[in-house]
């Protein structure tokens, strides 16, 4: 590659469907290994101060933060199981011994119905995109994953966002299908189609630099990696240290836009559960302000060690079980052609 040399991963010869299947199983390993960490915070945040009916709270599964509400009536829910925690280690033995370990994943499942797909679609377009681009970029194709990531990462949001819209209200509200299609096509009636992307543009503010920052700096950390240690292909090591690196940096710079997205998604989601309609803006940097107002220039930097531990080890996990799927497949395709090649010989 004057950097020019071809990136191994983008030389891999697998359908599209096979990237499918290696963006699912890196999807479900990283929610299966990263959830449980959630789970113990949350479970953390409800002991300290318990929520009550109507109040939302962020649940990240590794791959996506969900708004959930606590639902009304309900004194079984997970989150309100009793327990006394002294700790991180100290909740997460408590919850296996007497919960059991699978209440570790306790909320996982729903969840899954849109982190997944959202993760297909996102890792599958950006290899496809950055394949494409980098033959039309020629002297600029370093800056391929950039646009890459950029685009991938919009189409992915753009699809999955009215989903995770309708899915916060069906669980706030209770409604059966037949109530939240009437609903819809009222709010679409009345506010237009751009009803049904509501909270879009602090998504993208944070999402979209995010995963420019995450491609740019995975794809050229992996092929110094591989320079240094005269690798022809990246190995485990050097992919998972590739992916945890870039993705901790990306999360450290699109912090304060993570810190507005989640205020906004959990006033807006507040406001749905008791029907009522915001009396502030809600913009972005209408937000961004009385943030700062209320706890300084500080405030948009809080959460900075939750998330960095959060994200950079999820987005190690998911970028090497990816690699690995499509590992999997490049080989597998290349022995069902050569086999036959090989019999004859």
């Amino acid at each position: 590659m004057s950097g020019q040399s071809p990136s191994p991963a983008a030389g891999k010869h697998i359908t599209p469907v096979q990237r499918m299947v290696a963006s699912c199983s890196g999807a479900i390993l990283t929610s299966l290994l990263v959830t449980p960490l959630d789970v113990v915070k949350i479970r953390l945040q409800a002991q300290k101060n318990p929520f009550p009916k109507g109040k939302c709270f962020v649940y990240c599964n590794g791959l996506m933060d969900h708004i959930c509400v606590c639902e009304n009536g309900n004194s079984k829910a997970w989150y309100k199981a009793p327990g006394h925690f002294s700790g991180t280690l100290d909740a997460l033995v408590k919850i296996v011994r007497h919960e059991g370990i699978k209440s570790l994943w306790s909320g996982l499942p729903p969840t899954l119905v849109m982190a997944v797909p959202a993760t297909v679609i996102y890792f599958t377009c950006y290899d496809q995109l950055f394949a494409a681009l980098r033959l039309r970029m020629g002297t600029y194709s370093e800056e391929a994953p950039l646009l890459a990531g950029s685009i991938a990462r919009v189409g992915s949001v753009t699809v999955i966002s009215p989903l995770e819209l309708m899915r916060t209200k069906l669980q706030s509200e209770k409604q059966s299908y037949k109530e939240l299609t009437r609903c819809i096509r009222s709010a679409v009636e009345t506010e237009g189609w751009r009803s049904l992307w509501r909270g879009l543009g602090p998504t993208l503010l944070r999402d979209v630099p995010f995963s420019a920052m995450y491609w740019y700096n995975y794809e050229k950390g992996k092929r110094l990696l591989c320079e240094r240690y005269n690798s022809r292909e990246p190995t485990f090591t050097i992919t998972f240290i590739s992916g945890s690196v870039s993705g901790a940096i990306a999360s450290i710079v699109t912090l304060p836009f993570d810190v507005v997205k989640t205020r906004r998604q959990l006033d807006l989601g507040e406001l749905q559960a008791k029907n009522l309609s915001s009396g502030v803006s809600a913009s972005t940097f209408s937000v961004m302000g009385r943030i700062v107002a209320q706890h300084g220039f500080s405030g948009l930097f809080a959460g900075f060690f939750p998330r960095l531990i959060k994200v950079a080890p999820a987005c190690a996990i998911m970028i090497t079980t990816y690699e690995f799927g499509k590992d999997f497949f490049h080989k597998r395709n290349q022995e069902r052609t050569l086999g036959p090649l090989l019999t004859n010989a």
